[in-house]
């Protein structure tokens, strides 16, 4: 099976798809924004990825969410609930972490198929 990699950098790639597996790195959103705002972001950056590699999120079949407090985790599950298509909720973890900047309260990263 093919490897492929879209928006490459030195560090990551934004997508990796291999086969028919999608996987994102993880996506963040504005520092200093709200938990939902970021939530919101993060959400929207997901759909559009996976949009370009032919899939959207029906399909993810896991997310890793780092929050910086886990007295966040209602705010953003909030947006999260609202999100998440009927029937279709991903296997998930959710966990606290310190993230790469102090503004960033919230990190999701997904494996999705086509």
């Amino acid at each position: 099976m093919s490897i492929e990699r879209k928006h490459v950098g030195r560090r990551m790639s934004q997508i990796v798809t291999h086969g028919d597996t999608i996987y994102l790195a993880g996506q963040v959103g504005e520092a200093g924004a709200s938990v939902p705002d970021q939530t919101r972001q993060i959400l929207e950056k997901v759909d559009a990825l996976l949009a370009e590699v032919g899939a959207d999120k029906s399909k993810i079949l896991q997310a890793v969410i780092w929050l910086d407090d886990m007295a966040h985790f209602e705010a953003m599950n909030a947006v999260w609930d609202a999100w998440v298509p009927e029937g279709h909720a991903p296997a998930r973890a959710c966990g606290e972490a310190k993230l790469a900047s102090p503004d960033l309260q919230v990190e999701i990263i997904i494996t999705a198929g086509r």
